[in-house]
């Protein structure tokens, strides 16, 4: 009679598995069939979790000094990892900000001395307020005299250089690098929640990105540089931890170090440290359950800002270009109408702007635009270039914008396009809204484009256009009025410094931007680190709340959330699912009859490969009958079958070469065991036997969309029929970790267990028979319901 061991090869190894060898080391385990996880699909966070502890375990049951500096090495190598995307982000940062500001002034003119000179370069020796003669226009530079002759040369330059840089950004993304269009946050959202797209983390797409983001900013396209920095660090990020086996293996460690990463863009973009870490605790939603994440995206914010600094890319000794300190840091009680009217003024246009920018892309996909995207970038920017050249406020770039909306009147430093002018107020108060109202249809249509395209920096702009607009008029109505009761608060003077303009600017940016990302204490900390005025956080914090507040009573939903809706990336909200209707899982799963199930002893290898084949879903329930085997996962099961010898050059001696009509089982059951001799129990590799019992299933595996009814041919006879030596084990193809639940279970739980835990799948039994299954694609198509274009931008219908 054989041996146990023959009988159950896995119990042998599940006993070894935590040995030590006679040099005292652990025993390392023994082969496993696993395939790397493949774009579209998602992580098993459960499985990456424990193969990491059990990979800390190994290096710390090691004899000696090895057990104690394995572990050390291991962890500084993180950090590692964490300094030098820091220390590389800011540097990048400093390159771009370098690139975009002479790209961007090189279509107004050159410096007479040195063609690589920016403007800021160019006149760096000039007093506040002089002429700067070394800065010429392309006229004055090559000698036109005629007005006409002169502004139809500036005009022209202008909007060609914006046609080329805008064109070449296109073409680099179309042709090199697909996935260096758009802001990127979205699907750095959808990665660090798990789901897979190693080909958005290539270095090919962060040298496209970070290239074709200076030539479309400086293009003068209505996008920013702000939001697609997040994703050049953690391309950076990613591309650095490929030198560390270490996060090669193990998807969740990838995760954390890519969540670090966000911080640190975020640090650079906005030079904001503290912003970049809050960042990723309320809008990546990274941190709130790894303190060690948080202590890493710190140490990252903070060296990227030194790095940043270091460069000194403005040549201003700061971070960003529209960092100010206001003069007059009081503010009146008056003040706060016509700030809660920014707020709601940014509430209701940030949610118009969303809505107007899904319209625009719906469209785009739909139309024959879709087909001509390099030429689609073309003509927006050549529209672009050709209106703003006609506005003064839209002609600069709008870093440039930003940074005098925000700056107070000062008779030391020039007036900037007559912006103090008091005789020009009504004048100045038109253009701002104009500019606004161009910036606002123009962004709509940007955000979405193929070139690489940011949010923040546009919205600020138009934000700010408003806020300055209404600082002018409320400064303009006490002019007129001083001694009205309203403005019994300020001075009788009205010559005397009562209403700052510039502020009026940060609490207009911070509104709009509130209602197009619905962020808050992380915007508020940014706006606070790039002002530094730390007695207005108070006005800043009410701006937000009333933006969001109103923002969210038209549409709960941000700028981010609605394009992962849009593209159905597997990513749940965080948000707080209340159940009115007392749904249970039986509401929502999809009964038995529906899913694509693997009948055990009636299918054969060739039924797997077909199936596979036919089929792009993540995982497949495999039952006897009625009652519920386990749950194979895709990746484990395509493993298995490439492993499986098929050639007699290839072959084991037991058996010389696979019949594809051979009969597969997921458990072993009393009957085979007992037939089955020692020399014909498997005739694959070596696999784990775990048979889990419809008790003690818990996982999350892949996510898999269950959405037809497919019945598994049986073109094999049930294996009690069969022959033993066609009998192959594929029982290390079942997950061991599947959560299993009754589906009287309430709604409202099952969806917080898969936003709590990670799940990817849920399996509904009843003594032991399999009654449905819910996946968390299932969960994302309800959190998204409410949303009428959830997948309309769905390139194909995925798979799990």
């Amino acid at each position: 009679m054989p041996s146990s061991s023959a009988r159950r090869p896995s119990t042998h190894y599940d006993g070894e598995q935590y040995e030590l060898t006679e040099e005292g080391r652990l025993l390392e385990p023994k082969q496993t069939y696993t395939a790397k996880y493949k774009d579209g699909a998602s992580i098993d966070w459960s499985q990456e979790e424990m193969a990491e502890r059990e990979h800390q375990q190994r290096l710390k049951s090691q004899a000696g000094v090895r057990g104690i500096l394995s572990p050390a090495f291991e962890a500084a190598c993180g950090w590692l990892v964490v300094i030098l995307t820091g220390i590389g982000v800011g540097i990048a940062g400093a390159w771009l900000d370098v690139l975009v500001k002479w790209l961007g002034d090189l279509r107004e003119g050159r410096c007479s001395y040195g063609f690589f000179y920016n403007q800021v370069a160019c006149c760096s020796g000039i007093d506040p307020g002089e002429v700067c003669y070394e800065w010429q226009s392309w006229s004055t530079y090559y000698g036109f005299r005629s007005i006409f002759g002169a502004s139809l040369l500036q005009s022209f330059v202008y909007v060609a250089l914006a046609i080329i840089f805008a064109a070449s950004a296109a073409v680099l993304v179309v042709t090199y690098a697909p996935y260096a269009f758009h802001t990127g946050i979205p699907e750095i959202k959808a990665i660090l929640g798990g789901y897979v797209l190693d080909a958005f983390l290539s270095p090919w797409t962060l040298l496209i990105k970070a290239l074709g983001l200076a030539l479309a900013v400086a293009s003068g396209l209505s996008l920013g540089k702000e939001g697609p920095l997040v994703h050049v660090s953690c391309c950076l990020a990613f591309l650095i931890s490929r030198f560390f086996k270490q996060f090669q293996n193990n998807e969740a460690s990838k995760r954390k170090l890519l969540a670090a990463a966000a911080a640190a863009g975020v640090s650079v973009a906005f030079g904001s440290p503290l912003g970049g870490v809050l960042f990723g605790l309320e809008e990546l939603e990274t941190f709130s359950n790894e303190s060690e994440v948080m202590w890493k995206g710190f140490v990252a914010s903070g060296i990227a800002a030194v790095a940043l600094q270091w460069v000194n890319p403005f040549g201003t000794a700061k971070l960003v270009l529209f960092q100010v300190t206001f003069v007059n840091d009081t503010w009146r009680a008056f003040e706060l109408v016509p700030w809660l009217s920014l707020g709601v003024i940014g509430g209701i246009l940030g949610s118009l702007l969303i809505k107007l920018n899904v319209k625009v892309a719906i469209y785009r996909k739909n139309s024959i635009i879709s087909d001509w995207p390099i030429l689609e970038v073309v003509c927006i920017s050549a529209a672009t270039a050709a209106v703003s050249y006609l506005v003064v406020f839209a002609r600069v770039q709008s870093s440039e914008l930003v940074a005098n909306l925000f700056q107070e009147c000062d008779p030391a430093k020039g007036d900037y396009h007559g912006l103090c002018n008091p005789t020009a107020s009504g004048q100045n108060i038109f253009l701002l809204l104009l500019t606004a109202a161009m910036k606002f249809f123009f962004t709509a249509w940007t955000f979405g484009m193929m070139v690489p395209a940011g949010i923040f920096l546009p919205t600020i702009a138009i934000g700010a256009c408003l806020g300055r607009a209404v600082g002018l008029i409320t400064q303009s109505m006490y002019r007129f009025y001083p001694t009205a009761w309203v403005f019994l608060s300020c001075p009788p003077d009205p010559s005397v410094r009562c209403i700052s303009p510039g502020f009026y600017a940060v609490i207009g940016a911070a509104a709009m931007l509130g209602g197009v990302t619905r962020m808050t204490i992380s915007l508020v900390v940014i706006l606070f680190e790039l002002t530094g005025a730390l007695s207005h956080v108070l006005p800043i914090m009410i701006a937000v709340m009333t933006a969001k507040w109103v923002g969210d009573a038209q549409g709960i939903d941000g700028i981010y959330s609605v394009w992962i809706a849009m593209r159905r990336y597997p990513w749940l909200p965080p948000v707080d699912f209340k159940d009115t209707q007392a749904a249970t899982g039986e509401n929502i799963m999809k009964s038995a009859d529906r899913l694509v199930k693997i009948e055990e002893g009636n299918v054969t290898v060739t039924d797997l490969e077909k199936m596979l084949a036919r089929h792009g879903y993540s995982g497949f329930p495999v039952v006897n009958g009625q009652e519920l085997v386990g749950y194979a996962s895709r990746t484990k099961l395509q493993a298995l079958l490439d492993a499986l010898p098929r050639s007699p050059s290839s072959a084991s001696k037991i058996c010389s070469f696979l019949p594809p009509n051979r009969q597969t089982i997921f458990s072993s059951s009393p009957q085979s065991e007992h037939n089955t001799p020692n020399d014909t129990a498997i005739a694959t590799p070596p696999s784990v036997n775990k048979t889990p019992s419809s008790n003690s299933l818990y996982s999350s595996p892949e996510i898999i969309d269950i959405l037809e009814t497919t019945a598994i041919p049986a073109t094999s006879q049930p294996i009690e029929n069969s022959n033993v030596e066609d009998i192959i084990n594929f029982s290390s193809a079942l997950d061991s970790t599947t959560l299993q639940l009754r589906k009287q279970v309430p709604r409202e739980l099952i969806i917080t267990m898969f936003q709590k835990m990670n799940l990817r799948e849920v399996l509904f039994t009843e003594d032991g028979r399999l009654e449905g299954m819910l996946t968390k694609r299932d969960i994302t198509r309800l959190l998204t319901s409410h949303f009428d274009h959830a997948a309309a931008l769905c390139v194909s219908p995925s798979s799990g």
